[in-house]
């Protein structure tokens, strides 16, 4: 009955105090659990099963804007919502009409928070393909301040992996037209090697430069390799990244984007999308220092 009535409220408060999506926004069904929650950005991370005519499953941060929900949605709270698509709004994206079908499991221990467990370590070494075919490793970044991230080329929210290569390519321009192009690198690895081929993510990349543009892979690369090679990676810096047994066109996983200084040791995490290109350009040179 409590959840009951938390929802009704939330219909009644959502209306008062957020601003409506536009007559063209879509709305699709979600449900999934609470992994992580933060209030002062008003944002929850979850792990939801597939939105059917939309989205795979996976594990994601979502904008939420009523305020109501931030007493009850905590970490292990299974939940039910409208995953709301809007490119006209602020969040291209966002969920609303919440619903809390059940409580946390008293007994489960929270979600540890490893966001900056890597910090000041040296990145092990490792061995992937580029998309160019060429085998490439951790000793073609020895000397140069580099950024690492993870992406699968079939994401399909603005705000996840296409975010991350938006901000990998724009960061890419500016750097090969400035002092530093000789001195940064960017790299993103895919975790999806069964669609991602070398090809693939070639023309992946090339999308993000511009239909007209002359490809430039000198800074920044995409790389893949086998389940083996990047769950090695991803383990190193507690990326959730998991295939269903059931299906393994879907993936599960969260993010994480690495700043690694010329000596090789990681110097900043970005664990979510709320970084911008020039964020992650002063973090790399800051390293050159």
């Amino acid at each position: 009955m409590r959840y009951l009535i938390i929802l009704l409220s939330a219909a009644l408060l959502f209306t008062a105090c957020s601003k409506p999506a536009s007559v063209d926004a879509k709305r699709f069904k979600l449900s999934g659990k609470v992994i992580a929650v933060d209030k002062a950005k008003k944002k929850a991370t979850i792990e939801h099963g597939e939105v059917k005519g939309y989205m795979q499953a996976m594990t994601m941060e979502f904008p939420v804007h009523a305020d109501w929900v931030w007493d009850d949605l905590v970490p292990g709270a299974e939940v039910q919502a409208d995953l709301v698509i809007d490119e006209t709004a602020k969040d291209p994206y966002w969920l609303e009409n919440i619903a809390i079908i059940a409580a946390p499991d008293p007994n489960r221990p929270a979600p540890v928070d490893d966001r900056f467990a890597q910090l000041g370590k040296e990145v092990p070494e490792f061995t992937l393909t580029n998309q160019d075919g060429r085998r490439i490793s951790t000793k073609d970044f020895k000397g140069k301040a580099w950024a690492l991230t993870f992406i699968y080329s079939r994401c399909p929210l603005p705000d996840y992996c296409i975010k991350m290569s938006t901000n990998f390519s724009d960061a890419a321009r500016e750097v090969m037209n400035s002092e530093y192009k000789d001195k940064i690198r960017l790299l993103s690895i895919s975790f999806d090697p069964e669609n991602d081929t070398p090809e693939k993510l070639r023309q992946y990349g090339q999308g993000y430069f511009g239909k007209d543009a002359k490809p430039d892979f000198s800074v920044w690369q995409l790389a893949v390799g086998s389940d083996q090679e990047v769950k090695a990676i991803t383990g190193f810096f507690g990326l959730r990244y998991e295939k269903d047994p059931n299906d393994k066109t879907q993936i599960n996983h969260s993010l994480r984007t690495a700043v690694v200084a010329p000596d090789g040791r990681i110097t900043k995490i970005f664990a979510g999308s709320d970084y911008t290109a020039n964020d992650l350009l002063g973090e790399l040179k800051a390293t050159l220092k």
